[in-house]
């Protein structure tokens, strides 16, 4: 494995110094994406019945592409998708679907069976090896290059209906690893094909000190618990008493900030930090160098974008796409403004509206950052309060007070024309709730200026409750979102509040 590595790291030597390519610039670069997406799929049914055939001989595709094609949700999808499920073949992509990613679901209580093609599969292999070309630009030494790779992933003993196999993308994905990678890959096959979630961090605890690790790969919440629990059972002071090496996390799914005071205490010296934005859907972007801001976008891997200003005029007060909403292509951006995605993918996706905000900190990189969920965010009476907002006042607040807040959620509350917020938090020690209610509140009110212009005037209220948080891992687990790609929603609403207040409430009744 030494060899490999040696030969890795000599090869990023030689990629870095190359001078780069020609290629096209990102707009045409996407148009020509469009093109072989309808090329490929015209003779599917979603291709035959809107027309694709026909935008491919329209002077421009793109407005054709956008006349013809209505925006898509997951449930005017479904339509189609549920075919696939049921194994017919060349729905809304050519050939037959043999894997579904299930979704984590943090905006409604079910699951959600997301198709992922052979295509899509190569995409994301594609779009993998170019994120570990990028390690080039970290300046790491040789041997970094000859340790093992943990990846914290959902099994790969996926369900199988007998027509299609369903489970986490990692466990689809760790499940298709090139065999180059493989001799790196941890915790290994035998303990990735492990179903029960608290079953596989046990095994993995009991098996760490075999392995040298020199990076991790997975969603910070679960790599700090686990983490955790391998300094608790080898009775050491940091992770780095058992992987000495370790020297790179790249982390996806949740924002990195909140964790970060909690997480670096469980270490001895300082990590590479590299986000990735590997979506259900698709591929999407990844951080290919340590000081960047944002992460790169994946332009040419089989992937469509259209970008949605995140506003009044195109989402409603439940963060709804509208029918009538603005779209504009990647050549059409600006800086400092969040998008909703919509997708149109070699996986089958067509203008799918995945949930997810952007923005965009370089353009001529195409290099974004990750603000938020379109349906995850408070605005009660205008404060327009975003994820990104909530994710940075939680970071400055750990540090500001030198506490560990690993999780947390709001709720908006409303009586008689007066809102408010209500902040859950954990934490596993008493905390001054009042000195942190007004560190909090003063934080956000640097970060959002509407914030701080409504707390002055409708927003009357603010509320901040410190729980366990044992109580948040709970919860995931009675909602079935326990595992790798689960998260806890940084915003509850409707349903989802009402049993997370009922959650709570239980819990304070039964430890009175």
């Amino acid at each position: 494995m030494a060899s490999i590595g040696i030969v890795l790291k000599n090869g990023l030597n030689i990629t870095s110094k190359l001078p780069p390519i020609s290629r096209l610039p990102p707009g045409p670069a996407q148009r020509r994406v469009l093109t072989k997406l309808l090329r490929k799929a015209q003779l599917t049914d979603f291709g035959q019945e809107y027309h694709f055939a026909g935008i491919l001989a329209s002077h421009s595709q793109v407005r054709a592409f956008k006349t013809a094609v209505p925006m898509h949700t997951y449930e005017t999808m479904q339509k189609w998708w549920n075919q696939t499920l049921q194994g017919e073949r060349s729905v809304a992509w050519p050939g037959r679907v043999d894997y579904f990613a299930l979704s984590s679901g943090t905006s409604s209580g079910s699951s959600k069976y997301i198709p992922v093609t052979r295509s899509m599969l190569k995409a994301i292999q594609k779009g993998s090896i170019r994120q570990i070309m990028s390690l080039a630009n970290c300046k790491l030494p040789q041997s970094f290059f000859e340790k093992d790779i943990m990846m914290l992933g959902g099994s790969t003993n996926l369900e199988y209906n007998g027509i299609h196999y369903a489970g986490d993308l990692s466990g689809i994905t760790t499940g298709n690893l090139p065999m180059w990678f493989q001799p790196f890959y941890k915790p290994g096959k035998g303990i990735s094909r492990t179903k029960n979630w608290q079953d596989k961090l046990d095994l993995i605890t009991t098996q760490a000190h075999r392995w040298d690790v020199g990076a991790i790969v997975g969603v910070p919440s679960w790599f700090q618990l686990l983490m955790e629990r391998i300094i608790a059972h080898y009775n050491v002071k940091t992770i780095h008493d058992v992987w000495p090496n370790l020297q790179v996390f790249t982390h996806g799914g949740v924002a990195f900030e909140p964790y970060r005071n909690s997480f670096e205490k469980l270490l001895a010296k300082p990590l590479i930090y590299l986000e990735t934005y590997l979506a259900s859907e698709g591929f999407i972007a990844y951080q290919d160098r340590p000081e960047a801001e944002g992460m790169k976008m994946h332009l040419r891997n089989g992937i469509f974008y259209e970008f949605v200003p995140f506003n009044d005029r195109n989402f409603d007060g439940d963060g709804n796409i509208k029918e009538t909403a603005e779209t504009y292509l990647i050549d059409e951006v600006k800086t400092g403004l969040d998008y909703a995605l919509l997708l149109s993918s070699c996986a089958g996706a067509w203008r799918y509206a995945i949930g997810d905000v952007v923005r965009f900190t370089d353009l001529e990189r195409c290099e974004i950052i990750i603000t938020g969920r379109t349906k995850h965010f408070l605005s009660l009476c205008g404060e327009h309060l975003s994820v990104d907002n909530m994710n940075k006042a939680i970071e400055l607040l750990s540090g500001d007070m030198d506490i560990d807040l690993k999780e947390f959620t709001v709720a908006g509350e409303e009586e008689n024309g007066v809102f408010g917020h209500h902040w859950y938090i954990s934490a596993d020690k008493e905390l001054d709730l009042t000195a942190l209610q007004n560190r909090l509140d003063a934080r956000l009110s640097e970060l959002n200026d509407d914030y701080k212009v409504e707390r002055m005037h409708a927003l009357k209220n603010l509320t901040v409750e410190a729980l366990p948080n044992s109580v948040f891992l709970d919860f995931l687990r009675s909602e079935g979102k326990e595992g790798a790609q689960a998260k806890f929603p940084r915003v509850v609403k409707a349903g989802l509040k009402q049993r997370w207040q009922l959650h709570v409430k239980d819990w304070k009744a039964a430890n009175k």
